[in-house]
């Protein structure tokens, strides 16, 4: 249980408030101890160092660490104490996070099924030298997937709702399956409304 908790995803933001990263609970910490960041309170932006933080009461039902001295409220978003500046991120290509992108939607029919009733479908089948990449690969439905089969779009008579490409980088990314609703102050409309569910 303890380990899981330490596994949670941490909003990290650098010092003007950008998102810049996910970090591990144990990570944050570790960072809140060093005095390399600061731990954000998402309901009154306040911050707090480690000890600061180790004093508050944690609310019923709230995710906490438990050691055999006290509780401590897990901290969901923290900001550096240094500047670090935007890095420049790029999203893996996994069957995850192309999910993600497409919004567990059809980018033939517009259906969203549900993840086991969707599939990757090559815009430019693999049989004729189309890639395994960000730009050559949508989510499709059985039944489009089925009635595309070995052609191009073009060929099947079947419009792309939305061209494919490399999604930028967005924390929610980096958090798994988890959604923590205070970064939703934190993160801009478009990084929030990318849905997170199994695949």
């Amino acid at each position: 249980m303890v380990t899981a908790v330490l596994k949670r995803p941490t909003l990290v933001l650098n010092r003007n408030w950008q998102p810049i990263g996910v970090a591990s609970v144990s990570r944050s910490l570790v960072m809140v101890w060093n005095d390399t960041a600061r731990i954000v309170d998402p309901t009154d932006y306040a911050l707090y160092t480690w000890e600061d933080w180790s004093r508050l009461k944690p609310a019923d039902g709230e995710p906490v660490i438990r050691t055999v001295q006290f509780e401590m409220r897990v901290p969901e978003v923290i900001s550096l104490t240094r500047y670090d500046r935007f890095h420049r991120r790029t999203v893996p290509f996994t069957r995850r996070n192309l999910f993600r992108r497409d919004r567990f939607m059809c980018q033939y029919c517009g259906a969203s099924p549900g993840g086991n009733e969707l599939t990757i479908d090559h815009v430019v089948p693999r049989s004729r030298g189309g890639n395994t990449n960000w730009d050559n690969c949508v989510l499709a439905c059985v039944r489009c997937n089925h009635r595309k089969a070995n052609r191009t779009p073009s060929e099947a008579h079947m419009a792309i709702r939305k061209h494919p490409e490399q999604p930028q980088w967005n924390p929610v990314y980096a958090a798994r399956n988890i959604k923590v609703e205070s970064w939703e102050r934190f993160l801009s409309e478009a990084y929030w409304n990318i849905q997170l569910e199994d695949d």
